[in-house]
């Protein structure tokens, strides 16, 4: 009886511990805020607003691709955040691009985050690739922008 009852003791101090830690409410509200970040630079990139998009990312982004060409050669490709935007403003309104994030990996810091995020993407509903993006976020006084974003493409292994 003494066990369980010393058991049950340390079980309710470490989760009223964790629930009174300001250091881990402060991390999920971090977190919510990256999210939140991403989760509006695709809805500007599915709806085409460039100035939603902007509103997201650093004025010096990297933003670069990871392939594997035709002739079995893995790529590195590296773009200008400048022709992105471009792209989506001038993209067609006959084409539909839909990016949908499978899942979300979130490690934040203070002034630092890490996304990572498999999807799909689907081009006027038809399925095109898959792969996965990876995120680095910087707190820019309380304004989280995205400094870099790199992702895989490729078509075989998706599902």
């Amino acid at each position: 009886m003494k066990r369980a009852l010393l058991l049950l003791f340390l079980i309710s101090s470490t989760l009223s511990y964790a629930q009174r830690n300001p250091e881990l409410d402060t991390n999920k509200k971090l977190k919510e805020e990256v999210k939140a970040t991403i989760l509006k630079f695709f809805d500007g990139f599915h709806e085409g607003d460039t100035t939603k998009i902007k509103e997201t990312i650093h004025e010096s982004l990297i933003m670069q691709t990871i392939y594997r060409n035709k002739e079995g050669k893995d790529i590195l490709n590296q773009d200008d955040a400048s022709k992105f935007i471009n792209a989506i403003a001038n993209r067609p309104d006959t084409q539909r691009w839909d990016e949908r994030l499978l899942l979300f990996k979130i490690e934040v810091e203070e002034y630092m985050a890490n996304v990572w995020t498999p999807y799909e993407f689907y081009l006027n509903d038809q399925f095109s690739h898959c792969g996965v993006n990876s995120f680095q976020l910087f707190n820019d006084n309380g304004t989280w922008k995205i400094i870099y974003l790199v992702d895989t493409r490729r078509r075989a292994g998706c599902k």
